[in-house]
């Protein structure tokens, strides 16, 4: 090699390097300036700057309410603003999943519910599963337990079966269309040999309303959980048939699991928030952030796990949302193997 042509490559090398050493510095001072950039806008945008909406998509008094309820009135403290509890119940609860689907994604708008999203969505009530939802937070787990009134002839859920095989007229079962109790019997049915042509359904609009048609001894049965119904069980109102848990809970210890009783059936229903799609990545992490600090709290911590018979699992964001995939792949499973009843 010349060198001429050797002083020209050394030249072409330092000019490359000077364009990578420029790029690279160019890079790094539009980083800093992203950075100044957002930090202003979020000084200038505080968030929250209003009162939050929390809609449950059932009626005053179930599980999720009352769940909901209690967690953000301890969550609300970490956000400085009230987070206000609608309750927009109707049509297998999609009235109130598709008002915050609907909403502005500004995280001033959110939803509480639970396997109901993707269940209306199997059950083609809905157009969207839970993908059209940005996923906040998975907060907690709640034990499901069939019930029926007292002096019923059923004592256990195990008597259920024999009881639908030896009576003249259907026995009657609460459900909301197409949510979790829906589906938990039909899951019961499949696992204890009962054909759900032999029972009747009998159709309500949230858990409270099932509550009150138990209690007047207008349907058999029920599935309710402590959150709706500690109290009921607790001064023998109402009678828990089984815990469909793999292990007895503390508020009712001599309530056996449904296991005990050679029923395989793991049953919970789980519930966390979800906002509009696209809402900013940013409050989404304070919001989520905000409900992992109330559920930090002990006096709240004991009430979910001793009162409500359900257990903290908090999963944020992209935890929830891997969470949330992995649900939907299980229960489309067992929705193509037990048909829903309309």
């Amino acid at each position: 090699m010349s060198p001429k042509k050797g002083l020209a490559l050394s030249h072409h090398r330092g000019k490359g390097g000077l364009q990578k050493r420029l790029r690279m510095a160019l890079t790094a001072w539009m980083g800093t300036w992203l950075c100044i950039w957002s930090f202003i806008t979020l000084a200038d945008n505080p968030f929250p700057d209003t009162d939050i909406t929390l809609v449950i998509p059932f009626g005053p008094g179930g599980a999720t309410d009352v769940l909901f309820r209690d967690i953000s009135a301890e969550a609300q403290t970490y956000l400085d603003t009230a987070i206000n509890i609608v309750n927009i119940a109707g049509s297998g609860a999609t009235r109130g999943s598709q008002s915050v689907k609907d909403a502005e994604a500004d995280g001033h708008t959110l939803l509480g519910s639970h396997q109901t999203i993707d269940l209306a969505y199997f059950a083609e009530l809905s157009a969207y599963s839970h993908d059209a939802f940005a996923p906040v937070a998975l907060l907690t787990r709640t034990v499901n337990i069939p019930a029926t009134y007292p002096g019923h002839a059923a004592q256990h859920a195990s008597d259920i079966p024999a009881l639908v095989a030896e009576q003249a007229e259907p026995l009657t079962f609460g459900v909301v269309p197409t949510s979790t109790d829906h589906f938990f019997w039909l899951h019961f049915f499949q696992q204890t040999g009962i054909d759900a042509q032999d029972i009747v359904f009998i159709h309500y609009p949230d858990t409270g309303s099932q509550v009150t048609a138990l209690l007047a001894g207008e349907i058999d049965f029920a599935m309710l959980n402590l959150p709706s119904a500690s109290e009921l069980f607790a001064t023998s109102a109402l009678t828990p048939l089984g815990v469909a848990s793999d292990a007895r809970l503390t508020a009712l210890p001599a309530v056996p699991t449904l296991q005990e009783q050679g029923i395989e059936l793991v049953n919970t229903t789980d519930r966390g928030v979800f906002a509009p799609l696209n809402t900013p990545p940013e409050r989404l992490a304070i919001l989520a952030s905000a409900f992992e600090q109330a559920l930090a709290q002990p006096k709240l911590a004991r009430t979910i796990e001793h009162s409500h018979g359900s257990l903290i699992d908090y999963r944020p964001l992209n935890d929830y949302a891997d969470y949330l995939n992995h649900q939907y792949t299980l229960l489309k499973s067992l929705s193509e193997s037990v048909a829903f009843e309309r």
